[in-house]
């Protein structure tokens, strides 16, 4: 049986490699790779398999925001709680609990800025526990999950001054 680590590294840089290319690349025959990945998925190791798009090449207006969230944690709970009620809400692609000087990270999307902005006035900022939001815009993304969103072609002509 191969080292589980070794194939969640590998499944994580590309989801959609077949069993028979982890096989050989891992030296595992096909059937036991498979029932690995089985057992990752019942144990919820592996709980999702994420397609990574371009949106601004797909020309598609979307805009997504890092808002940062001061809370007030509740007894015998945390900001479990918390999370969850913010999480629920389908703009939120992420929630994560952070050290330093907030607390939640929460990643939204919308159309538009002002569908966003709407959201932090409207929903997520009454939350009884939330004490304050400072939203961030994503103007461009570089790299995002690993992966590079557009290579810079070099360009070799000679530079030319008067």
């Amino acid at each position: 049986m191969v080292d589980s680590h070794e194939l969640l590294e590998v499944m994580e840089k590309n989801s959609r490699i077949s069993i028979k290319d982890l096989a050989v690349m891992l030296d595992e025959n096909e059937e036991g790779i498979a029932d690995q990945l089985a057992q990752l998925e019942r144990e919820k190791i592996i709980f999702g398999y994420h397609t990574m798009i371009n949106w601004d090449k797909a020309r598609v207006d979307r805009v997504t925001a890092l808002i940062e969230v001061r809370v007030t944690p509740q007894r015998g709970e945390g900001f479990d709680t918390i999370a969850q009620n913010i999480y629920r809400f389908e703009e939120v692609s992420a929630v994560y609990l952070m050290s330093g000087a907030f607390d939640l990270t929460v990643i939204v999307e919308g159309r538009t800025m002002k569908e966003v902005a709407l959201f932090v006035a409207q929903r997520l900022a009454p939350i009884d526990q939330v004490l304050s939001t400072s939203t961030h815009f994503v103007l461009k993304r570089y790299k995002d999950h690993g992966v590079i969103l557009e290579d810079r072609e070099s360009d070799e002509r000679m530079i030319v001054s008067p």
